[in-house]
């Protein structure tokens, strides 16, 4: 007889075998996320181009594709770009060899961006052996089988919580910690952060909101001002969520649109908040939590926030403030950190854009550059704000009209190898360089460009 025990245990073992073939390891050569292998902005590939020209590398293939800002993913040879084509939005597979069609998913889409922007999606596909998640500029979750592009679950985190309506759409990449998947939701009043089960799409936990914040301390704003919760208060950011494990604690660690929250991803269960956040309304924190042993650092562009570098203390409940300053002031990209440094742009818009190194412990500028359009001949010649990425031992900078760079590491002086101006690609390039397998893949709002970045 078929019992309802048997059924779950039936339901247990497909689910456990989902969960489990989700996280077999990739290779080193895969970038099947956000920021790449280890969520880093770090490549471990080596032989590679050691300079190119004034055109850039070598083109390998060149595609047209539909509007957005997420950067695309790539796993055993496939890559996986979300976009946005007339009412629909796209996710979509391709041969990383040649760019030649897999598969191709599509759904509808009434996104509309209220400042004016495209109205692609922003966050980025996260790959695993079997399966790919996309979140769209709506909110729309969804769990497609990698190998055909079949839905397996959706959500529509819109409709399911009461989320306020975000400044550009969601742009939050989700995290896969173990079973679950980790979204920065937004949701009120205490469904900022939500995470759903990986295989099935069922909620398992939702924290981060009025609880937390209210009564915190709104530091770096004037007075002796403390969080006074209202219930339309948006809380999504265009951060997405880092996990590390410090003093043998693992931490999730959510930059939301209020500051920054450590989270128990066992529960959801909020080990500290930190209010970090510009004073104007129009404003949002974009760049993702930098987690080195004990050290969390954090950076936003509006309005002189700068940024802030934090000690967890090893009761992984409390933290000390290292250092404030305006040393960096990042809008959207991620900085890179190597042997005690960042590598990252700077500024909020492109009059005041620079690239600099930081030093990491103590927020010293090693060295800056004005990257700014000063006017119109300046537009292709200097990077504006842009992308960065660490791989054979060098810095590959991506600007945002197309500019390709090449740059030495060092801490001590700016040491450009080489720049080219990418064919095709154009203003704006907000999407991160992506490196697998020595092909580099850009993309401007609607463009994707293979390029071969292989020593030969």
């Amino acid at each position: 007889m078929f019992t309802i025990q048997k059924a779950r245990r039936l339901v247990f073992f497909f689910s456990f075998h989902v969960w489990f073939a989700a996280i077999l390891p990739v290779n080193a050569s895969d970038w099947p996320r956000f920021l790449g292998p280890e969520a880093s902005a770090i490549s471990t590939e080596t032989n590679l181009l050691e300079s190119w020209g004034t055109k850039g590398p070598p083109m390998l293939w060149q595609k047209t594709i539909g509007t957005g800002y997420s950067a695309p993913s790539v796993l055993d040879g496939k890559l996986v770009v979300h976009h946005r084509l007339g009412k629909e939005e796209v996710v979509e597979s391709f041969n990383c060899t040649n760019g030649s069609p897999i598969w191709r998913y599509a759904y509808p889409s009434a996104f509309v961006d209220p400042y004016g922007y495209n109205n692609g999606p922003r966050a980025t596909p996260l790959l695993t052996s079997n399966r790919c998640y996309t979140f769209g500029a709506e909110g729309k979750l969804l769990c497609l089988d990698r190998d055909n592009g079949k839905l397996i679950w959706q959500r529509d985190t819109g409709s399911d919580f009461e989320v306020p309506p975000a400044f550009f759409g969601a742009g939050s990449t989700p995290l896969l910690e173990g079973k679950l998947l980790i979204t920065m939701v937004g949701g009120q009043p205490d469904s900022g952060v939500v995470a759903f089960d990986a295989a099935t799409g069922a909620t398992v936990w939702q924290s981060v909101g009025e609880k937390n914040w209210t009564g915190i301390p709104m530091t770096g704003w004037p007075g002796e001002r403390t969080v006074q919760w209202q219930r339309w208060e948006k809380q999504a950011s265009y951060s997405s969520p880092v996990a590390a494990t410090i003093h043998g604690q693992r931490h999730i660690f959510c930059l939301t649109r209020q500051g920054l929250v450590s989270l128990n991803p066992t529960n959801g269960a909020v080990n500290f908040s930190f209010w970090f956040r510009s004073r104007a309304n129009d404003s949002v924190n974009a760049t993702s939590p930098v987690v080195i042993d004990d050290l969390v650092f954090v950076s936003a562009a509006y309005y002189k926030v700068g940024s802030v570098l934090l000690r967890v203390k090893p009761d992984g409940k409390s933290f000390d403030e290292v250092w404030r300053s305006t040393a960096l002031e990042i809008h959207w990209n991620t900085p890179v950190y190597h042997n005690g440094f960042l590598y990252a742009f700077s500024g909020r818009n492109e009059p005041d854009a620079r690239f600099r190194c930081v030093e990491f412990k103590t927020g010293k500028v090693m060295w800056d550059r004005d990257e700014s359009w000063q006017h119109g001949a300046e537009f292709s010649t200097t990077f504006g704000r842009g992308s960065a990425i660490l791989a054979d031992g060098k810095l590959i900078t991506l600007g945002e009209t197309g500019l390709l760079g090449l740059v030495k590491l060092n801490p001590n002086k700016l040491e450009e190898i080489c720049r080219g101006q990418i064919a095709h690609l154009h203003y704006p390039c907000w999407a991160g360089p992506v490196l697998s397998d020595k092909r580099l893949y850009l993309r401007s709002e609607d463009q994707l460009v293979c390029l071969d970045l292989a020593r030969r």
